[in-house]
Parts: structure tokens; C-alpha cells; sequence
């Protein structure tokens, strides 16, 4: 049976490289969902949850934005950042939250750039979120 050969990279480290028999990916113009001898596409990320499914086992991976390209079968993602969901730190994930949701609220009273603030607050929840689903499943 034909798989998809995945690789997600960042600036720092190999996130995750395997096969893959679907992958669940957070594009730009919504989730999107890709089997074995799909067209080739090249799209934008948008904060979310990756899943991988392998078997009967799905990894669930945050990625912060970045870039996804398939070609042949062969699927490359450069994440501006990515973390496996058991890589979270939810005390530092919470933070993260209540700092971006401190910024939203002084953004009316300062020169804080709106739109900065939004998209830290949207990654921060959507970190959560991807642990939140984790433990959940377990």
C-alpha cells in the first residue's frame, strides 16, 4: 500500500520524519486531508493541529504556520515552529496565553500592533488546544 513520505522541519531541529498513511493539515483556506497519490500542492499553514496517522496510531503535532509542499508522494513542511503534542508545556503554554491576552487588552491604549497580538493569542490557543485533544484521547 502506498504511503506518504513525511518531513517536518524547522529552523532548529527535525520535528518529525516518517511515513505517514494521512495527514490532517491546518491550511490557509482550511483543513485539508491527505492520502497516498494526491495531486501535488504547495499551500501556506496557518497555526493548528497537524495529525498524523500511521496504522491505527495518529500523532498530533502544533505547528505554528510555515509552508507544506507535496510532490510524488513525498511531503515536506518548513513550520515557522512545531511541537509534538507530548512536547508541550502547559504551564508555558498558559502563560503564553495570559501574556498575548494581556497585550489584546492594552492594545487600545497603546501603540501594541494589533494584529501581532492577535495571531501570539490565536498560536497560544491553539497550543492548548492540541494538548487538550491529546489528553483527552488517552
Amino acid at each position: 500500500m502506498a504511503k506518504l513520505n513525511l518531513e517536518i522541519v524547522t529552523a532548529e531541529r527535525v520535528v518529525h520524519s516518517d511515513e505517514a498513511d494521512l495527514l490532517v493539515v491546518p491550511g490557509v483556506d482550511g483543513e485539508m486531508a491527505i492520502l497516498p497519490s494526491h495531486a501535488p500542492l504547495m499551500t501556506m499553514l496557518k497555526p493548528g493541529e497537524l495529525i498524523v496517522r500511521k496504522g491505527s496510531e495518529d500523532t498530533s503535532i502544533f505547528v505554528s504556520g510555515g509552508f507544506f509542499e507535496l510532490m510524488n508522494d513525498k511531503v515536506t513542511i518548513l513550520a515557522d515552529s512545531a511541537e509534538r503534542a507530548e512536547e508541550i508545556d502547559l504551564a508555558r503554554a498558559e502563560e503564553a496565553k495570559k501574556r498575548a491576552e494581556e497585550k489584546m487588552e492594552l492594545r487600545a491604549q497603546s501603540d501594541i500592533d494589533a494584529a501581532r497580538a492577535e495571531a501570539a493569542l490565536r498560536r497560544s490557543l491553539m497550543r492548548l488546544q492540541v494538548l487538550e485533544k491529546r489528553r483527552s484521547r488517552r
